[in-house]
């Protein structure tokens, strides 16, 4: 009788990597649908071009590695990363800027490590901040809540970079509700000052904090369908909520609530579906709670006490560097080999 030897997992899950993906983008479709309502249809022509240029480069990249261009094509991991930098990117953004986004999160940040799998930081924050450095003046251009440009106006500013002259320069360069309030706590406002103008709603920020609950709700769900686990959304919306409340439990007048630092900015597309990526995130239970704080404690220091009003993309990619040592630390030993010394 023949016997057949299989090596572990010896259990595998039903769930293939496109499956999975899949489910991604469909929890991503109500950030989409509240992004473009309260932001305007330049986020769908962010995303349509993102997917065009993510998946051109990866058929190129594998087929100048060697590797079969159709399974790894279609696994989702490109349209995944295209969808969270069109998220991340302002609605009216020239074509270049998230051209470049697209190559470094696609070819830098994930292929020259090896490809899915093997990438040490998230594609989309590697190519989301490498833009928000090298073209701050196009990045931190969002246009105001509520404000949609007429075609003209979008592909102007879409194929040229150039603000058409009928276009109103308030609408255009609206700032972000953690921007603007950034801005005026420095020009010696109070926040029940700041939070009486019509930018700010029931909530948070006018619209943002729809984009916020949509991103919740996709997230509860990819946790309902066992996409993601709780830890890390658990650890750094917990973490970031609990230092919003120690500040503004000492002084409201010049802090943020833990509801407005939640839902004005991008926490909870980075909770359930930046920070979660399986590939670059910590490995063990203890180590993902790690991992989920620092990156709250570290975003909201960025926000706090930083040059940049979100921080995210950066929290995020701090912490990638320190997976290894989390993983070193909290990862169960071995049996018959001693800890890390």
């Amino acid at each position: 009788m023949k016997f057949f030897s299989r090596q572990a997992p010896y259990w595998r899950s039903g769930e293939s990597i496109s499956v999975m993906m899949v489910r991604v983008l469909v929890a991503l479709v109500p950030v989409f649908i509240a992004s473009v309502w309260f932001l305007g249809i330049g986020v769908l022509v962010n995303l349509a071009f993102a997917i065009a240029i993510s998946l051109t480069l990866e058929a190129l990249v594998l087929r100048l590695r060697g590797r079969p261009v159709a399974p790894f094509l279609f696994d989702g991991s490109a349209l995944v990363t295209a969808a969270l930098i069109a998220l991340t990117l302002p609605p009216l953004t020239p074509w270049w800027i998230t051209a470049v986004a697209c190559l470094f999160a696609i070819v830098f940040a994930k292929h020259v490590y090896g490809g899915l799998g093997y990438n040490v930081f998230n594609p989309a924050m590697v190519g989301y901040v490498v833009v928000l450095i090298s073209f701050p003046q196009y990045v931190a251009n969002w246009s105001a809540t509520g404000f949609h440009a007429d075609v003209p106006s979008l592909i102007a500013v879409f194929v040229h970079g150039v603000l058409p002259e009928q276009l109103a320069v308030d609408a255009y360069s609206g700032a972000t509700p953690l921007d603007s309030i950034k801005m005026q706590l420095g020009q010696m406002r109070t926040m029940p000052e700041i939070l009486g103008t019509p930018e700010f709603g029931w909530l948070a920020g006018r619209g943002w904090d729809w984009i916020n609950l949509a991103a919740l709700a996709g997230g509860l769900w990819l946790l309902y369908k066992k996409v993601i686990r709780w830890h890390i959304p658990a650890a750094m919306i917990g973490s970031m909520a609990f230092l919003y409340f120690v500040f503004y439990a000492m002084d409201a007048a010049i802090h943020m609530s833990p509801l407005i630092g939640l839902f004005s900015g991008g926490t909870m597309l980075a909770a359930f579906f930046v920070a979660t990526d399986p590939v670059s995130a910590a490995a063990s239970e203890r180590g993902r709670i790690i991992y989920g704080a620092g990156i709250g404690v570290l975003c909201f220091t960025i926000r706090q006490w930083g040059a940049y009003p979100d921080g995210i993309a950066f929290a995020v990619l701090l912490m990638n560097m320190a997976v290894p040592l989390i993983d070193r630390y909290t990862l169960p030993r071995i049996y018959g080999h001693n800890g890390p010394s």
